[in-house]
C-alpha cells in the first residue's frame, strides 16, 4: 500500500477534552478499555475523501474516541474513487480488522466488498451514507429527511404566494441526497415550481458554478436555490453576486461550514443545517468498539437499504439562521463567534456584546 493511503495504528490526536467544547453530550459508553492481557480491538474506517470540510472533524473525533476506549484505528482515504475505496476495504479485511466503518463513495457499488467482510466475521457500519443492498450491521447518520424539510420551510417562508426554485443537488451516488430530496418534496408548497434540477457528481461544487453560468435565464427566474451542501451554496452565491442578485434570493445549504455561517450573517445565504458531528462520531466509535468485542447494541429503528432492514440511528440536525446563529453553532463551540462575524459590519459591537 502506497504511503499516505492508510494510516496504521491509532492517530495521535488531541485529548478528548479538546472536543468537549463542541457542545455535545458526553456519551455514557459501555465499552471499557481492554486490560493489558486483552487484545485491542482493531477498527478500520474508510473515508470517501476529505474534500468536504467536515470529514476531517469526523475523523479526528472518531479516532480520538476509539482510542480512549482502547481500540486501534486504521484510517483510509479513497480520494473520491470507488475502486480505490474497494481496494482499501479489501486491504483492511486482509489486515484482520474487527469492524469496518465506511463513508461510501458510491453506496450502490460496495455490495461484494461488504459480503467479503461479513464472510470473515467483520462487522460493518454504514457511516453517514447508507451502503445499499448490503445488509450492513448498522447505519448511523443524521436525519436527512429533516434536513430536506428545513430547506423546504425556508423556501416556503420566502415565497408564500408562489414562485420558482432550482435544485443544485450533491452527488447522485450518495443516498443521503435521495433522503434530503424526499424530505424537501414532502414539505414544499404546491404553489411553488421547480424550474430546473442538476447534480454535482462526487460533490464537486465547481459543477454548480459552470452549470448556472450556462443557464443564466433560469438563474434570473429563480427565487430560491436548494443546495446539496454549503460548498455548492457558495458557488450559487458566487453566480448570484455576479448577476447582482446575491442577498435577494433564498439560498439553502447544509453542514454549517464556516464560510456558509459567514454568508448567513452577511445576508447572502438564508439557512444552513448544523449537524452535531461530535455526537455522530462519538456514538459511531463507541458502537464500533462494542461490536468489536462481540456486543451488538440495540436500536429502535431500521432503514431499508433496498433489500434489508438495517439497524438505524438518526441524530437530529439543527436549522441555523441569522437569528439563532449565536445559540446554535456558536454556543455549541462548532465555530468561534469572532470567526463567524469576521466580515460582518459592526462586528466589534457584536463581539463586545458577547
Amino acid at each position: 500500500m502506497k504511503s499516505g493511503r492508510i494510516l496504521w495504528g491509532v492517530l495521535l490526536l488531541a485529548a478528548a477534552a479538546a472536543f468537549s467544547s463542541c457542545g455535545s453530550e458526553k456519551l455514557n459508553t459501555s465499552s471499557a478499555k481492554p486490560t493489558e492481557t486483552e487484545q485491542k480491538p482493531k477498527i478500520g474506517i474508510v473515508f470517501d475523501s476529505f474534500v468536504i470540510e467536515r470529514w476531517e472533524r469526523d475523523r479526528d473525533i472518531f479516532t480520538s474516541t476509539a482510542k480512549d476506549l482502547g481500540a486501534d484505528v486504521i484510517v483510509g482515504n479513497a480520494n473520491g474513487d470507488v475502486e480505490e475505496q474497494k481496494s482499501l476495504i479489501s486491504h483492511m479485511i486482509d489486515s484482520d480488522v474487527d469492524v469496518l466503518v465506511i463513508i461510501a463513495t458510491d453506496g450502490s457499488k460496495l455490495k461484494q466488498e461488504i459480503s467479503n467482510a461479513r464472510k470473515e466475521g467483520i462487522r460493518v457500519i454504514s457511516y453517514d451514507r447508507l451502503i445499499q443492498n448490503a445488509d450492513t450491521d448498522l447505519y448511523i447518520t443524521f436525519d436527512n429527511e429533516t434536513v430536506g424539510k428545513f430547506m423546504a420551510d425556508a423556501v416556503n417562508e420566502a415565497m408564500p404566494k408562489g414562485g420558482n426554485y432550482m435544485k443544485a443537488n450533491g452527488s447522485p451516488a450518495d443516498y443521503n441526497v435521495t433522503l434530503v430530496n424526499k424530505g424537501f418534496d414532502a414539505e414544499i408548497n404546491d404553489n411553488l415550481k421547480m424550474i430546473d434540477s442538476f447534480s454535482c457528481d462526487n460533490w464537486d461544487d465547481s459543477i454548480a458554478y459552470r452549470y448556472l453560468t450556462d443557464h443564466a435565464e433560469d438563474v434570473d427566474n429563480a427565487g430560491a436555490f436548494v443546495c446539496g451542501n454549503d460548498a455548492i451554496a457558495g458557488q450559487v452565491v458566487r453566480v448570484l453576486a455576479e448577476r447582482k442578485k446575491a442577498g435577494s434570493v433564498t439560498v439553502t445549504g447544509q453542514d454549517a461550514d464556516l464560510d456558509a455561517c459567514q454568508r448567513i450573517i452577511e445576508g447572502t445565504q438564508t439557512i444552513t443545517v448544523y449537524k452535531p458531528i461530535d455526537k455522530l462520531a462519538e456514538t459511531a466509535a463507541d458502537y464500533a468498539v462494542q461490536m468489536a468485542k462481540g456486543k451488538m447494541p440495540k436500536t429502535e429503528d431500521t432503514m431499508n437499504d433496498g433489500t434489508y432492514d438495517v439497524p438505524y440511528i438518526a441524530i437530529q440536525p439543527v436549522k441555523v439562521t441569522k437569528e439563532n446563529m449565536d445559540s446554535t453553532v456558536i454556543a455549541s463551540g462548532f465555530h468561534r463567534k469572532e470567526d463567524v462575524y469576521l466580515h460582518a459590519q459592526g462586528v466589534e459591537d457584536v463581539l463586545a456584546g458577547s
